[in-house]
């Protein structure tokens, strides 16, 4: 029971990363910030950004909720 836990806490936390890491930049730096970037700050999430945006919740949520549960089995 516990290797199966910890296989999917492994494999929460890949996911994670991976998720994090796919994301788009939501930033453009200080030259978007003169140029007027931050307008689209505020802006509707379209595509690929919003299931990733709901694929890292659900990542981050798993691997919480499964480092808690470990720890208390230990």
């Amino acid at each position: 029971m516990e290797l199966v836990l910890k296989v999917v806490l492994v494999i929460a936390a890949i996911g994670l990363i991976a998720s994090v890491l796919l994301q788009s930049s939501k930033s453009a730096g200080l030259s978007g910030s003169i140029t007027g970037g931050a307008q689209t700050l505020f802006g509707k999430k379209k595509g690929i950004d919003s299931f990733l945006s709901k694929l890292t919740v659900v990542f981050a949520v798993l691997f919480v909720v499964l480092s808690i549960v470990l720890t208390t089995l230990s």
